[in-house]
């Protein structure tokens, strides 16, 4: 299991949302959406391919199209690594916010 930060998380996240869907644009739109904020391609690659040379994604390039003038989208997809990592950082935030009292919000 790797240790993973926030936003490793949202990106992750947002790649298992989207499944088969998942590349650059549509990442940055979802995770723009849930989180309601604005967010550069470069905020979505770069992590992205850090995550890659983690092995908690793995990325390829699809079919290119004319939609896209020839060009491929590079799709990605959560790797059983990334799947493990999210489960355990899930863990610990929930041991966090259970660890809290009652108490603490009044």
């Amino acid at each position: 299991m790797e240790n993973i930060t926030s936003q490793e998380e949202t990106l992750l996240l947002g790649v298992l949302a989207l499944g088969e869907n998942a590349y650059g644009m549509t990442i940055r739109r979802h995770v723009a959406k849930v989180t309601d904020r604005d967010i550069s391609i470069g905020a979505i690659y770069d992590p992205l391919y850090r995550l890659e040379r983690r092995g908690l994604v793995v990325s390829h390039l699809a079919d290119p199209t004319a939609e896209r003038g020839g060009r491929s989208k590079r799709m990605f997809r959560v790797t059983d690594l990334g799947k493990e990592s999210l489960k355990a950082h899930k863990q610990i935030r929930d041991n966090l916010w259970g660890s809290v009292p009652e108490m603490a919000w009044k």
